[in-house]
C-alpha cells in the first residue's frame, strides 16, 4: 500500500481530502440505507429520474447567479436549484403516473428525456456566455472534486450526515410502505406522504452526490448498495443497514482512492469499488452467492448418485455410471472390484427399505402433504412420526426398524 493512500484512508492527506472521503462516507450510507426502500418498492427507476432532472436546476441557477452579479459556481445555489429542479422531475413523475393511463415507468422515461436534454441545451447555452466559460459545470455529470473549495466539502459532509439521520428517523414507516402500502394504509400510515418522503430521500442524496459523484454515476450510489446487500441476509432491517455500510465504505475507499492518485476521478472510483463489493457477494456470499450454489449444486448431484448407486446395489444391479462408482467409493461403499462392503450392504438394505416406505406411505396419505415431500432424498423420519413408521413397517412385514 502505497504512504499517499495510507494518508489517505487515515484522513492525512489535508482538510479537504478528509471532508471530501468523510462526505462522500456519510452519502454512501445514505444512499445505501435510502436507496433500499426504492428497491423494496420495486422503484429503481425514479432515482435515475429525480437525478437526470437535477441538470435544468443547475443551468438556471447558475445563470440566475451570473445575473445578479456572482460568477455562477457557488456550490449551495446550485444544490438549491437542483433540488427544485429535482422536485419538479419528481412531482411531474407522480402526476403522469396518477393522473393518466401511462404507467411509472413510462412517466420516468418522459421526464428523464425531457429535462437531461433541456439540461444539456442550457450548459451549451451557458457556454457562449462571458461568465460561463470557465464555469465547469460539466463536472456535474460525472462528478469532480478537483478544485472544490472547502466551503463545498463542508457542504457535502453536512448534506450527507443529515441524510443518514432522516434514513434512521424514517426507516420503521419507509419498510411498510415498501413491502405492502395497502397495509400500512389500513394501520394508519400515510401512504403518499411516505412516499413523497422516499423520493424527498433520494433527491436529498442525489442533489448532494452531484458535485462528488454525478448525476449520471450516483443511480448506482442508491441501487449498487441494496442489491449487494441482499446477497447477505433476507432480514429487511439489515439489508437496509448492510446497504448503508457498503456505501459507506464504497464512498471512503473510492474518495481516499481517487485523493492517493489525483488523475483518478473520484465519482467513477467510487462506482467502480461499489461495484467490485457487488461481485465479491455475488461470488462468496453464503446463502445466495454463486459459489454457495454450486456447492449446493454438486452436494445435491451426489445425493442422487449415492441414492442411485444404493438402489443398484440392493437390487443387485451393475453400476456403470463414473460418478456414482465414485461417490460409492468416496463412501467406502464398494471396494475397487464394485462389490459391496459390509456397510454398503448395510445402507442399500435401509435405501431399499425407506424406498418402500415411501410408497405406502403415499398410499395412505393421499394428500399432497407426504406425497409433495417425497423426493428419494428426504429421511422419512423427518416427516412421519415413529408411531406412523412403525404402522407402515407392519403393512411392510418383517421387523420394524423405526427408531
Amino acid at each position: 500500500m502505497s504512504n499517499a493512500l495510507l494518508d489517505a484512508l487515515l484522513l492525512q492527506s489535508g482538510y479537504n481530502a478528509t471532508l471530501v472521503a468523510i462526505g462522500a462516507a456519510l452519502l454512501g450510507v445514505a444512499g445505501g440505507s435510502g436507496g433500499t426502500f426504492l428497491f423494496l418498492r420495486k422503484r429503481a427507476l425514479v432515482s435515475d429520474a429525480v437525478a437526470h432532472a437535477t441538470l435544468p436546476g443547475v443551468g438556471i441557477a447558475f445563470i440566475i447567479m451570473v445575473l445578479l452579479g456572482g460568477d455562477g459556481r457557488n456550490l449551495v445555489g446550485l444544490l438549491l436549484g437542483s433540488a427544485i429542479s429535482a422536485s419538479i422531475g419528481l412531482l411531474l413523475v407522480e402526476w403522469i403516473a396518477r393522473r393518466t393511463r401511462l404507467a411509472e415507468d413510462a412517466a420516468i422515461g418522459a421526464v428523464l428525456s425531457v429535462f437531461f436534454g433541456f439540461g444539456i441545451v442550457l450548459l451549451t447555452v451557458i457556454q457562449t456566455m462571458s461568465s460561463g466559460r470557465q464555469a465547469g459545470l460539466e463536472s456535474f455529470l460525472l462528478g469532480s472534486t478537483a478544485g472544490m473549495l472547502f466551503q463545498d466539502a463542508v457542504v457535502i459532509a453536512i448534506g450527507g450526515a443529515l441524510s443518514v439521520v432522516a434514513v434512521f428517523l424514517l426507516r420503521r414507516p419507509m419498510t411498510l410502505v415498501a413491502f405492502d402500502a395497502e397495509f400500512a394504509a389500513a394501520s394508519g400510515v400515510p401512504v403518499r406522504l411516505i412516499d413523497l418522503a422516499m423520493m424527498g430521500l433520494v433527491m436529498a442524496v442525489t442533489v448532494i452526490g452531484l458535485k462528488l459523484v454525478g448525476l449520471i454515476l450516483v443511480v448506482a450510489m442508491l441501487i449498487i448498495p441494496p442489491v449487494t446487500a441482499r446477497f447477505w441476509t433476507e432480514r429487511t432491517d439489515r439489508v437496509i443497514w448492510i446497504a448503508g455500510t457498503i456505501g459507506g465504505v464504497s464512498g471512503y475507499l473510492g474518495a481516499a482512492l481517487s485523493a492517493s492518485a489525483p488523475k483518478l476521478p473520484t465519482g467513477p472510483i467510487i462506482v467502480l469499488v461499489c461495484f467490485a463489493l457487488f461481485v465479491l457477494s455475488l461470488l462468496l456470499a453464503p446463502n445466495r452467492g454463486v459459489l454457495a450454489a454450486i456447492v449446493r449444486h454438486l452436494r445435491f448431484q451426489r445425493r442422487v448418485h449415492l441414492r442411485q448407486g444404493l438402489l443398484a446395489l440392493a437390487h443387485q444391479e451393475q453400476i456403470f455410471d463414473p460418478l456414482t462408482l465414485r461417490v460409492l467409493r468416496r463412501n467406502r461403499l464398494i471396494r475397487g472390484d464394485r462389490v459391496a462392503t459390509d456397510r454398503g450392504r448395510a445402507l442399500a438394505a435401509r435405501t431399499l427399505r425407506d424406498e418402500k416406505r415411501w410408497q405406502v406411505a403415499r398410499e395412505i396419505h393421499s394428500d399432497e402433504t407426504v406425497s409433495g415431500r417425497y423426493d428419494g432424498l428426504t429421511p422419512i423420519e423427518t416427516v412421519l412420526t415413529r408411531d406412523e413408521i412403525a404402522e407402515i413397517d407392519r403393512i411392510i412385514g418383517g421387523p420394524s426398524v423405526a427408531r
